[in-house]
């Protein structure tokens, strides 16, 4: 029997409707968000669901706690889970960044996966961290149904990983919308199977737009689409 988790992003907060980088910043849900954690609540509801994971930070935490609720389940904290720090960058927009850290940020841009700005962190730092959680989670719930909250940076790092692709271009090739789900089996702690992606069904009609997507290669008008 597969073990299956719900890989869940926090809902929308002031900062994500600004495009701001908010890594490590406490920020809460923003009204629209929790009322996008409520419908996927309602959701999930019907779901067995034996535990329920999250990072540390309060978007997360109260995330977690919404989705708890039917399920009757106290929220487990897990460090590794947290968001991934941009350091100094925390809470500018990108456009304020690359004013005031032009090389830095365009070192970033190239290589966001093994680059980290000051005092922040790099993409294979929140895999050192977080894979070993994801696995701790499969051992401990063999057969069962898990809800894990958690960031878009991460997830987008956690996917790629999980499944063998290249975790360079997490940024440009993967999105996480606000209380977005996804779907992974696992046969085993290291071989998983993608089911379900980014959805946003439970409150929206149709996927969002990919724009304002922080990544300067997706927004150019002339950026290539490979």
């Amino acid at each position: 029997m597969s073990t299956r988790l719900y890989l869940v992003r926090h809902g929308s907060t002031q900062l994500t409707a600004e495009d701001r980088f908010a890594g490590a910043v406490g920020v809460d849900l923003s009204d629209e968000g929790r009322w996008q954690v409520g419908r996927l609540a309602e959701r999930l509801a019907p779901e067995s669901i034996r535990a329920i994971y999250c990072s540390p930070l309060g978007r997360t935490v109260e995330t977690a706690e919404i989705l708890a609720k039917p399920h009757r389940l106290e929220v487990k904290r897990r460090d590794g889970l947290r968001e991934i720090s941009h350091g100094r960058w925390e809470g500018l927009t990108r456009k304020e960044v690359e004013a005031r850290f032009p090389e830095e940020y365009a070192a970033w841009e190239s290589d966001p996966f093994t680059f980290a700005p000051r005092d922040g962190e790099s993409g294979v730092a929140v895999l050192a961290r977080a894979l070993p959680v994801i696995r701790e989670i499969v051992v401990a719930h063999t057969g069962e149904r898990v809800i894990v909250a958690s960031h878009k940076a991460t997830l987008r790092l956690l996917v790629s990983s999980l499944l063998g692709f290249d975790a360079r271009g997490y940024r440009d090739r993967l999105d996480q919308s606000p209380a977005c789900l996804n779907v992974l089996d696992f046969k085993d702690p290291v071989r998983s199977r993608l089911m379900l992606f980014n959805d946003t069904s439970h409150y929206a009609d149709k996927p969002r737009e990919a724009n304002r997507s922080l990544s300067k290669w997706w927004d150019a008008p002339d950026a290539p689409r490979g």
